[in-house]
């Protein structure tokens, strides 16, 4: 055989594995020549364009006809990488196949010959329109119009979100357990320019020291019994996104150092190790102490502190906040329909006084567990004083009480306010509500009519 057959059955090898290889992988590859006439495509692109036949593709004009997605209205990206010779990487585009839009991820490169001669060019994309979708939704999920309140102390919340939220800066939120500091952190990453980057959380007071210095900073073999492997540590895994440490406040003052040297040099060793790890990584602290406090007791490094709170975001208690129950009763009533399939609408005017009147040392967290302790309870579309904890009911009456004293005529104020619970306890169902107050439902009506009590009030 001579050496010209060896090379040219050797260029035919290579060109059928080519194709076999190009045909078998996910991505949609399609060649383009000068012309702008496609030279090849993929099996995976026919299927992403949907279009089944090679043949048709390869007899286009151009290759606007077949992908003519978002990016050709604007310009090649072909030509601009021929133009620019430089590649494109993760180009987003829609592309439009009759009612069906696909959201594609594009990367482009050049296509030379043996002399290195440009002669055309190679898009390769895949179908991210699901994942785009899922941001999309966390997105709008965390966006600042989802956290709740009309409160002007949240307001004042609202702005620093949308200032800090752009920025690389530190933050630092503060408030009581329940108040919302997780949903805060979560606002903060995904109307950020980290919302692409990882969003990495850590309970800093679940975990011992050890534990916790090993979640943080990662560990090398052999460091403590039990290290049978290296371990990739909390800051590792944020590398170019965000870390939300919460409860701060309950770290050690080993720990604090340590985690004092990554917020100033962004560089720290894996527990057991001395190869330095140097990472790019925004970091959001939450702390329910007061910590400026905890500093002046020597509890908390103050250097550390500073560090933290170069934004500091204080969540007000909801006691601090009531005019924002309804708000957020609506807002659970919504999440509690979708979520368990039922169709509650209405809270009755003696149970939203109730929630109104309640303290919640739990904060959002806790009132958030009452409305869906009530939807378990509630068989009809209105949540009644009925369906709410013991402890909450039992303010009920001292409520009442405490409000009818202080009217003109009490001993009829409180009357008024027993007879209209059990109208509510009872769905007004008159001869119901007789029956709970003991009395005829002749009575009732007498009693409702001197004390002026209509139904909606």
């Amino acid at each position: 055989m001579e050496a010209s057959d060896v090379n040219n059955n050797e260029d035919n090898l290579i060109s059928l594995n080519s194709d076999a290889i190009l045909n078998s992988i996910a991505d949609g590859v399609v060649v383009i020549g000068l012309n702008h006439k496609i030279l090849f495509v993929n099996r995976a692109a026919k299927e992403i364009l949907g279009r089944a036949g090679a043949d048709e593709l390869l007899n286009c004009a151009k290759c606007s006809d077949v992908m003519g997605h978002s990016a050709c209205t604007f310009g090649c990206l072909i030509n601009t990488t021929i133009k620019t010779g430089e590649h494109l990487y993760n180009y987003e585009a829609v592309f439009e196949n009759g009612d069906r839009k696909v959201t594609l991820s594009i990367n482009t490169a050049l296509l030379k010959d043996k002399n290195d001669n440009v002669i055309g060019g190679i898009e390769i994309f895949r179908d991210v329109s699901l994942i785009k979708e899922l941001k999309d939704e966390l997105k709008g999920k965390y966006s600042f119009e989802n956290v709740v309140g009309k409160d002007h102390k949240m307001h004042e919340v609202f702005e620093l979100l949308k200032e800090v939220a752009p920025t690389k800066a530190t933050v630092l939120i503060e408030g009581e357990t329940g108040t919302g500091k997780e949903l805060i952190a979560n606002a903060i990453h995904h109307n950020s320019p980290r919302s692409n980057g990882p969003l990495i959380k850590v309970n800093c007071a679940a975990l011992s020291e050890g534990l916790l210095e090993s979640e943080l900073f990662g560990h090398v073999k052999g460091a403590f019994t039990g290290a049978i492997a290296d371990k990739l540590g909390r800051f590792e895994m944020a590398d170019e996104g965000t870390i939300f440490l919460d409860e701060i406040g309950d770290i050690t003052p080993h720990t604090q150092l340590r985690l004092l040297r990554v917020l100033q040099e962004g560089e720290f060793e894996r527990v057991g190790g001395t190869k330095t790890i140097k990472v790019n990584v925004r970091v959001i602290a939450a702390t329910n102490k007061d910590l400026k406090a905890e500093v002046r007791r020597g509890e908390f490094r103050e250097d550390l502190y500073y560090r933290l709170k170069i934004v500091p975001i204080q969540l007000p208690s909801l006691r601090e906040r009531k005019k924002d129950i309804p708000l957020l009763v609506r807002h659970f009533i919504e999440k509690f329909n979708r979520e368990m399939g039922m169709g509650i609408t209405n809270v009755s005017p003696n149970a939203m006084e109730l929630l109104m009147e309640y303290d919640y040392p739990g904060n959002i967290r806790e009132l958030e567990h009452v409305i869906e302790h009530a939807f378990v309870r509630c068989q009809g579309k209105t949540l009644s004083t009925e369906h709410f904890p013991k402890d909450i009911q039992e303010l009920k009456g001292r409520g009442a009480l405490r409000g009818s004293i202080r009217e003109p005529e009490p001993l009829k104020a409180f009357e008024r306010e027993v007879i209209l619970n059990a109208l509510d306890e009872t769905g007004w169902k008159y001869s119901e509500c007789a029956l709970l107050l003991k009395m005829s439902r002749t009575t009732l009506w007498r009693r409702m009519k001197e004390l002026k009590i209509e139904k909606g009030r």
